[in-house]
C-alpha cells in the first residue's frame, strides 16, 4: 500500500479532505502536511518532509500547492508523483505584498476575527453559494487554524516559480476547475507546460473549492492519476 501526503489551502485544514479521503483510504495511507506553523515555504515543506513517508505521491491544494513544489525541488528522490490542484506559479506583485503584509500586521494586533462570508463565497461555484454545509466547513477550518496560522500564512511572500518547474522531473497532474474565480485557467496552463511531460485536467461545474465541492471526481482524478502513473 503506497502512502499519499496531502497538503491542504490557506486557512484549510485537513478537514478540507473529509469527503475525499473515503474514496482513498482502503488502498492508500493517507497523510496530511501541517502547514500553519512556519513563515516561508521553505520552513513547511521541511516540516512537512520531517513527518512524511520515506517516499510518497503528493497532492497540494491552492496555496499548498506552492509548498508541494518547494518538497518535489526540494527532494526529488522521495516525491514519487505530484498533483497540483487549483494553484499557480505566479509571485506577488509589490501591491499584494504590501497588502497581506497590512493583513498580518492587523491580525497581530487586532486579532483574527476568521473569514469573512464574501471570501469563502467567492471559492465556490455560484450555484454552491447557499451550500450552508461547505459554508461552514471552511469557516470551522478557519477558526480552527486562527490567528497565528493566519499571520503565518498570510505573511509568506510568494515567489514566482515559473524558472523551477523545468526540475520537476516526477510524473505530474495539474487540475483547475472551469468557475475557479482565484485561479485562472492561464496559470493552469503555465503549470502543465512547465513541467516535462504533465498532464492538464479541466473540471466542469467547480468553483475553486474542489475537495469540498467535487469529491468524487476529485477521487476519480487522484485514482486515474495514480494508476496511469504505475503504469507508466
Amino acid at each position: 500500500m503506497s502512502d499519499i501526503v496531502f497538503l491542504s489551502g490557506f486557512m484549510c485544514d485537513s478537514h478540507l479532505w473529509d469527503r475525499v479521503a473515503p474514496g482513498l483510504e482502503a488502498d492508500f495511507r493517507l497523510h496530511f502536511g501541517d502547514l500553519t506553523r512556519d513563515r516561508t515555504f521553505e520552513g513547511m515543506a521541511e516540516r512537512v518532509l520531517a513527518a512524511a513517508p520515506r517516499t510518497f505521491s503528493l497532492v497540494g491544494f491552492s496555496m499548498g500547492g506552492f509548498v508541494a513544489r518547494e518538497i518535489a525541488l526540494k527532494a526529488p528522490e522521495r516525491v514519487e508523483r505530484l498533483a497540483l490542484l487549483n494553484t499557480s506559479a505566479r509571485g506577488d506583485d509589490p501591491e499584494q505584498a504590501r497588502r497581506k503584509a497590512g493583513l498580518a500586521r492587523a491580525a497581530e494586533t487586532r486579532g483574527f476575527r476568521g473569514l469573512s462570508r464574501h471570501s469563502i463565497l467567492s471559492s465556490l461555484h455560484p450555484d454552491r453559494r447557499g451550500d450552508e454545509e461547505i459554508v461552514a466547513s471552511i469557516r470551522e477550518m478557519a477558526d480552527r487554524i486562527g490567528r497565528e496560522g493566519f499571520v503565518n500564512q498570510i505573511g509568506v511572500v510568494r515567489q514566482d516559480g515559473h524558472g523551477e518547474l523545468s526540475r520537476i522531473t516526477c510524473p505530474a497532474l495539474v487540475v483547475w476547475c472551469r468557475q475557479d474565480e482565484l485561479r485562472s485557467l492561464e496559470e493552469a496552463q503555465e503549470l502543465a507546460d512547465g513541467i516535462p511531460g504533465a498532464e492538464l485536467r479541466i473540471v466542469e461545474n467547480c468553483g475553486h473549492m474542489l475537495p469540498l465541492e467535487a469529491p468524487g471526481e476529485t477521487v476519480s482524478l487522484l485514482r486515474n492519476w495514480l494508476s496511469s502513473s504505475v503504469a507508466a
